[in-house]
């Protein structure tokens, strides 16, 4: 009876796989498409409802990490290695045919599975298929199977699962032919003196396998999966400016590393030998990798894909073999949150990183200005994990970076409403913002152009809107972009269409009333996925009042707890989070305050920042909307901003003024067709 509730189970979880959602392009299911997925979809979907499946499998995780551990060891296989941030294991699958004996695979292929301690996702190392927890658990057999129908039966299922699995491979994006392998030093000697790679050995080139195309002037340098094969690649040239760009290949969701062994040959002890094999230095460029392999120093640097933008957690794999990481990025506050959000994914119990200062620059701008040794800086890295008491000689250089980097500490400008950057002075992560404003006063509107200033320049956005369907809430913010109505212009929809997918832009399904533990489970899921910096909920009220044993609790009461969540949240995990929350009823003739708040004063104490949108139109003929600045801990400057609201764009960006005195347009809105291009802040 429990092979037959099994088999029962996972035919349905197979059913589930091969149906479509509405707007799938290739009969497959938003969640098998994971390995290729492009950085936003207006259909992308984070929720907990198995039939509502994000594009990506990016589920959250729903089974403990003590189930999985229990789950593999009880299976036939029982064989596993814990890793920092995943779990090592044979795959049930790709390896083992059931029916037949599964301690019989060879040693060479036996851990070919990696499970994600945080998301339960796992990616099977021979195939690069990234699914949930959920769709292999069923493979893992507590006892071997015997009745021929049995075997027979899952023997099917194995077939059915592997076809899913050939059909939804990630792509591999190979080096371009036209491209030559650097295998002489003379010929990575010619490259480094037509790149101008100051003090770059020639050598480190032909240790990461670079190549050259001479007509165009491009280095390319492979990005190796964990079983070192390659998957894709950066590209290395010289701009227009003479400034060397880094593009990567694809351009997001890459699986592979650039790996570069720093130590010099005949080390001599077996201990130093065994000292390069098991530390790192993750960088985030070619540039700092090919520094670091030129001062020679002993342990292997590793380039990120992504730079400061994303960590997949299909590269988590690759770093498994290390036992000390040092996170030597830009020196920049972008850099140290990045640094401090990627050792949360990397186990900050192994993780050091090098402090952001002007004394601490990176590693090949260290090597061009020659003060300070790369070696010097790498042995004042410190630990990220902090005691929970502190003084102020640890902090000492973070209020030194602050100091250096004050502008960037203020946060990320916005372009569309100067008035907010002299008030504001930026967009902060870590914060917690609350926006309140009458009814039908735009509050939505407002915050999708908000949110897409932002968005615009590299801040991943993650949108909750629990009033307004996904949909009709894309339609906005591409209208905002575009800044002109498109259904009088459908020719122009696919290539703005293209642009906005480009945005860092992600979607949860959540519509009404949800409970705040399901909400919680899934924004998590994604800051951690997708590294999320600003989290918008519209609107805080429809996660109160949805479960039973909630109607016994005061309302108040609730809303505090629901505050308190998003307030550790945000300090936490160091993301911004916008809550909107509707005022109490007032006098349409009195102006709303901080106190107008709906619920208990913790709205108000807790939030960091308040924006209330004034809206006098209605109370006075010549009353006008403005949005105001009520509370700003940060630098706590207060005042207002008008909102001239823009129809055709659905946009409230201020208008910038040209030399003749006329209007430019809502917050100079581009009004052409975009490049290809999206320009990120990182």
């Amino acid at each position: 009876m429990l092979v037959k509730r099994l088999f029962s189970s996972y035919t349905k979880a197979l059913n589930r796989l091969h149906r479509a959602p509405s707007g799938s392009k290739n009969g497959a299911s938003d969640c098998e498409l994971g390995s290729s997925f492009e950085p936003v979809r207006s259909r992308r979907n984070l929720s907990s409802e198995a039939n509502h499946a994000p594009e990506d499998c990016q589920k959250p995780v729903t089974v403990s990490l003590f189930q999985i551990k229990k789950t593999i060891k009880g299976s036939l296989m029982g064989e596993s290695v814990e890793g920092p941030s995943c779990i090592q294991t044979v795959c049930p699958v790709c390896h083992i045919v059931p029916g037949g004996d599964a301690k019989s695979v060879p040693d060479a292929i036996r851990r070919k599975i990696f499970v994600n301690k945080t998301t339960g996702n796992f990616t099977c190392s021979s195939c690069q298929y990234l699914g949930r927890w959920d769709h292999i658990e069923k493979f893992f057999l507590p006892t071997p199977i015997r009745a021929p129908k049995v075997v027979q039966e899952l023997r099917k299922l194995r077939d059915a699962f592997l076809e899913l699995k050939q059909e939804q491979l990630g792509t591999v994006h190979p080096i371009p032919v036209d491209a030559i392998v650097l295998d002489t030093v003379e010929s990575a000697r010619d490259v480094v003196k037509q790149l101008q790679l100051e003090n770059i050995a020639p050598e480190t080139l032909m240790s990461i396998k670079a190549h050259w195309n001479e007509g165009r002037k491009e280095l390319f340098v492979p990005l190796v999966d964990v079983e070192d094969r390659s998957i894709g690649y950066k590209k290395v040239y010289a701009a227009l400016d003479g400034e060397l760009r880094e593009i990567t290949v694809p351009e997001s969701n890459a699986s592979g590393l650039i790996f570069l062994r720093c130590s010099t040959s005949g080390m001599g002890t077996k201990a130093k030998e065994h000292q390069s094999q098991t530390n790192a230095i993750l960088v985030l460029s070619v540039l700092d990798l090919l520094a670091l392999g030129s001062v020679k120093i002993n342990a292997t640097a590793v380039c990120l894909p992504h730079g400061l933008k994303t960590l997949p957690q299909q590269c988590l794999p690759g770093l498994e073999r290390f036992q000390r990481l040092t996170l030597w990025f830009n020196y920049d506050t972008a850099g140290w949150d990045t640094a401090r959000n990627y050792a949360k994914k990397l186990d900050e119990r192994r993780c050091l990183f090098v402090r952001p200062t002007d004394q601490h620059p990176t590693p090949y701008r260290a090597l061009l200005e020659g003060a300070i040794e790369p070696k010097t800086i790498l042995a004042k890295a410190q630990p990220i994990l902090h005691q929970s008491i502190t003084t102020f000689h640890s902090l000492r250089q973070d209020v030194l970076s602050d100091l250096q980097n004050i502008d960037k500490v203020q946060g990320v400008k916005w372009k569309r409403y100067p008035t907010l950057n002299k008030l504001l002075k930026g967009h902060r992560k870590g914060e917690l913002t609350v926006l309140t404003g009458p009814t039908g006063c735009g509050k939505t509107t407002f915050m999708s152009d908000y949110s897409l200033d932002l968005a615009q320049q590299g801040v991943s956005t993650l949108w909750g809107s629990f009033e307004i369907r996904n949909t009709r809430l894309a339609v906005t913010l591409l209208r905002q972009m575009v800044g002109r109505p498109l259904d009088e212009n459908l020719t122009e929809f696919e290539q703005w269409a293209d642009a906005f997918e480009q945005l860092p832009i992600y979607f949860m399904t959540f519509h009404g009333q949800q409970p705040i533990k399901i909400v919680m489970e899934a924004i998590e899921h994604a800051q951690y996925v997708h590294d999320i910096q600003h989290v918008i909920i519209d609107n805080l009220q429809f996660m109160m009042g949805v479960l039973d044993e909630s109607k016994h609790l005061d309302r108040y009461w609730k809303q505090d707890a629901i505050i308190a969540s998003f307030r550790t949240f945000a300090t936490k995990r160091n993301c911004h989070v916008t809550l909107v929350i509707h005022p109490r009823k007032e006098r349409d003739t009195d102006e709303l305050t901080t106190s107008s708040i709906f619920g208990g004063a913790k709205a108000s104490q807790e939030a960091d920042n308040v924006l209330i949108i004034q809206d006098k139109r209605l109370t006075s003929v010549r009353g006008k909307k403005y949005l105001q600045v009520a509370k700003n801990r940060y630098s706590g400057d207060l005042g207002i901003m008008p909102l001239d609201f823009d129809k055709a764009s659905l946009s409230y960006a201020q208008r910038k003024k040209k030399p003749d005195g006329s209007d430019d347009g809502p917050g100079g809105i581009v009004t052409e067709p975009p490049d290809r291009t999206v320009r990120r802040a990182f």
